[in-house]
């Protein structure tokens, strides 16, 4: 079986990247951009789209249920949702992309009915979606639950206003229930939901086009749905916002292995957490409107790098995405560093195969690790068992002595575009090539 691989051969510890590396459109905000196409009774244009494996897999999603997508240009979209859409969908295509469960709500919301199997994406403990089950029913919609897939019904073909409290401040789930209530009849509040920028663009975006959406970016998100009617873009153009976990992933890279890299088509104010964590550690940047600039300096190198305590959590705090990226840097801080994930559990799995290139890292509970630093790393052979803890693996490939090998590069191609060749722009000596595994 063939198996996609990166070959990474390590700085051992030098700081020699140099260049500028832009910052593609976000993964989260194209996915939800794309399925709002089925809100629409017309085309929509959206600009900035990243091309990675999960927007590939939603537009397959989005084809086989009966969306018209046109590729216009690298990153440009033309969506069009056809009157005669489907409502089941695909379990071959569902099973590869946990976003798959966004598109349930919207396609409830237009046709009345929707039937799925179980959604696939990233293996990184229970992510249950009992809440969207919940939510739906909240709505008005009958839950049928089978031996291999969820059939979900309106009475009447139409969604009703509800108040919904969300378990957790997921993204997913808000932006899901703000799209779905956008059909709806009636009021829908809900609560504890996610602050993302993400969220706030998807709510202007429709807002522009017809919706009435207010509080987006806030706990407390209202929406009066439209019964029915659909909404019209009127050749409005909706552009993804930068992808704030890319640009924290470079400039984690930057920091531990930059002569001079600059991290441009990015939003700092959305990246917070991440800036304030790396300056804490004792890392210089230079912060631009749309850029950050890391430059190897007798203030800033890896021997005046010291350890911080990172807890993650909903934004705008410290981003899961980038916990184990981040977990890399740690290694090579002095001193001692706790990094406590709060938002999933199984999170932290990715830690014994860093412990094989020599860090010291000891897990507390299935929450909580204590990494030991300042410790060499050696290169090695690595899986990369999800999206971001793969692209960890090619951090700590990029500052180890000698060779790595990641296996599995699709788990990284699902967030990060083309990774290989940016990182080459910089100085990263990293290949893409194509194996057979006998083990396969």
């Amino acid at each position: 079986m063939s198996n996609v691989q990166f070959l990474i051969k390590g700085l051992a510890g030098s700081r020699t990247l140099k260049g500028v590396i832009p910052v593609g459109g976000a993964k989260n905000a194209a996915l939800k951009a794309l399925v709002s196409s089925l809100l629409f009774r017309d085309e929509i244009i959206l600009n900035n789209v990243p091309d990675i494996e999960d927007i590939k897999r939603i537009i397959d999603l989005l084809k086989e249920i009966g969306v018209r997508v046109k590729k216009n240009t690298k990153d440009n979209y033309s969506l069009f949702c056809e009157s005669t859409i489907k409502s089941n969908i695909p379990e071959e295509i569902s099973k590869k992309i946990r976003s798959s469960i966004v598109v349930t709500g919207p396609l409830l919301a237009r046709v009345g009915k929707v039937s799925f199997p179980h959604p696939g994406g990233c293996i990184i403990g229970a992510r249950p979606i009992n809440f969207f089950l919940e939510g739906f029913e909240k709505m008005g919609a009958k839950v049928q639950i089978t031996e291999d897939k969820y059939i979900i019904k309106a009475p009447q073909g139409r969604l009703v206003g509800a108040s919904l409290f969300l378990p957790n401040a997921s993204v997913t789930a808000t932006e899901t229930f703000m799209m779905t209530a956008v059909l709806a009849r009636g009021k829908t509040v809900i609560k504890n939901a996610a602050l993302e920028p993400e969220v706030e663009r998807l709510a202007n975006f429709l807002n522009q086009c017809g919706a009435r959406i207010s509080g987006a970016g806030t706990p407390t998100i209202t929406i009066i749905g439209s019964n029915g009617k659909l909404l019209s873009a009127k050749k409005i153009q909706y552009t993804t916002i930068a992808d704030r976990i890319e640009a924290g992933s470079f400039l984690i890279l930057a920091a531990l292995a930059a002569e001079d890299v600059t991290i441009t088509k990015c939003n700092p104010k959305h990246m917070d957490a991440v800036i304030e964590a790396l300056k804490s550690a004792g890392v210089d940047m230079e912060i631009g409107k749309k850029s950050i600039r890391v430059r190897a300096s007798s203030s800033s190198n890896k021997t005046s790098i010291h350890g911080v305590n990172i807890k993650t959590h909903e934004y705008p705090g410290f981003p899961t995405d980038l916990q184990a990226p981040m977990a890399v840097f740690l290694t090579q801080a002095k001193g001692e560093s706790l990094v406590f994930e709060t938002i999933f559990e199984g999170r932290l799995a990715y830690t014994e195969a860093l412990n094989s290139m020599g860090a010291n890292i000891t897990p507390m509970d299935p929450h909580r690790i204590l990494i030991k630093g300042v410790t060499p790393l050696r290169g090695k052979e690595l899986e990369s068992p999800d999206l971001r803890a793969g692209l960890a693996f090619i951090v700590a490939a990029v500052i180890a002595t000698g060779d790595s090998v990641v296996h599995n590069a699709y788990n990284i191609d699902r967030g990060y575009e083309h990774i290989e060749k940016r990182l080459q722009k910089i100085g990263v000596d990293i290949m893409r090539i194509n194996t057979k595994r006998d083990y396969d």
